[in-house]
Order: structure tokens, then C-alpha cells, then sequence
């Protein structure tokens, strides 16, 4: 019978020194549909991007979220934050989302896929959860991103509460919540480079049946 294999522990974790993210010179804000342009043309070169959502929280009890406000979108080098009240943003944001050759990386995805759902009205394509490639690799508790960055990286990575629980609806977001929102996505996209899986391997989820071209 195979053993189980165990995350690190949050006691070992804390004692790490911390993660060195993207900077905030490498996370951009796109504005202009020729900024969304070159944003998309940037991540649709990269067959693996990091992803992640945001939402504005929810305090009232019966409020319904309108989330997601933010969707962050990462290569090895560069981060994207797509904020959806912009113009030409949802355009960008659907091709990116539903294309099949370009795979969406990060943890946890049930509740973001749902959200992409609901906002946009699309089901998003190609996505790749790490938490079910570490359950291939032994581990039965879903790790999440700090105890696989510490695990691969003996790094320390930083998530604030109270960064997690401000306001993603802002026009122009704070400096600590784009190297949050930033980092979160492209710590997962670092993860998967780490482990240097064989594609062939990787549990990909693609909408409606579709399959990658070529």
C-alpha cells in the first residue's frame, strides 16, 4: 500500500525564508485595448500561464458576490491584471480563458471556474488544478500553494488576510494588493515548473470535450 506523503507542516513553514515573487515593475495593468492586445498576444504565446481570481468581499449576511473583479494571468516573467469594469477587457480576457492551447495553472480552480461562469458567461478551457497533480504525486490533503512552494522551494510564501479581504472592486488597485493578486498566480505557475511533469501526465480539464489543437 503507498504511504501517504505529508505537506510541511505551518510550524516548519514559518521558519522559511520568504518567497522572491515578481516585483512590481513586472506586474501590469492593461487600460488601453492596445494594452489587452499585447497582454493577450503575450499569454497566448505561452502553452502554461498562472491564474487566479478575485472578488470584492462580502460582509452582509443574504449578499451575493459579484466577483470575480479581478482575474490575474502570469508568465515566467510577467504578471496581468485583468480588472473586468474595464473597456475591452472581457473581450481579451474570454479568448484567453477559452482557449484550449494555452493552459491555466494554479489551486484550487473549482470556485473560480464557477465564478468565471457566472460573470462572463463562459466556462473556462484548459485548466490544469496543481492540487490534483500533488494527489497523483501521493499527497491526499490538497496542499495549496504555500505548502508546495515550501516543499519545492524551502521558501516562505506570504499570503495577508487582510490584503485577501480588501477591496478587489477598487478602480485603481493598492501596491500590496497587485503583488498579492500578482504572485498568487505566478507561484503557481512557478510550482508546475518545478516539478517538471511530463505533459502527457498532467490532469488538464478542458471545457465541453474540447482537445488541443495540433
Amino acid at each position: 500500500m503507498r504511504k501517504e506523503r505529508e505537506a510541511p507542516a505551518k510550524a516548519d513553514i514559518a521558519l522559511l525564508e520568504p518567497f522572491e515573487g515578481l516585483s512590481l515593475a513586472q506586474i501590469r495593468v492593461p487600460r488601453s485595448r492596445e494594452e489587452f492586445l499585447a497582454a493577450t498576444q503575450d499569454l497566448l504565446q505561452c502553452r502554461f500561464i498562472g491564474f487566479d481570481t478575485e472578488s470584492k468581499p462580502t460582509f452582509e449576511k443574504g449578499e451575493t458576490s459579484r466577483g470575480p473583479h479581478i482575474v490575474q494571468l502570469t508568465t515566467l516573467n510577467h504578471a496581468y491584471i485583468f480588472q473586468l469594469w474595464r473597456d475591452h477587457c472581457c473581450e481579451s480576457l474570454c479568448r484567453i480563458l477559452q482557449s484550449a492551447d494555452t493552459v491555466k495553472v494554479g489551486f484550487g480552480l473549482r470556485s473560480d471556474r464557477s465564478h468565471i461562469r457566472r460573470r462572463l458567461g463562459i466556462s473556462p478551457n484548459a485548466l490544469l488544478d496543481m492540487n490534483q497533480v500533488f494527489r497523483k504525486q501521493g499527497y491526499r490533503r490538497e496542499l495549496g500553494v504555500k505548502a508546495a512552494i515550501a516543499l519545492l522551494l524551502r521558501q516562505k510564501f506570504h499570503k495577508s488576510k487582510s490584503v485577501a479581504m480588501s477591496n478587489w472592486a477598487l478602480p485603481e488597485l493598492k501596491d500590496n494588493q497587485l503583488l498579492y493578486a500578482g504572485n498568487d498566480a505566478y507561484a503557481a505557475r512557478v510550482v508546475l515548473e518545478l516539478l517538471q511533469v511530463k505533459e502527457d501526465a498532467l490532469p488538464v480539464s478542458y471545457a465541453h470535450d474540447a482537445t488541443p489543437a495540433g
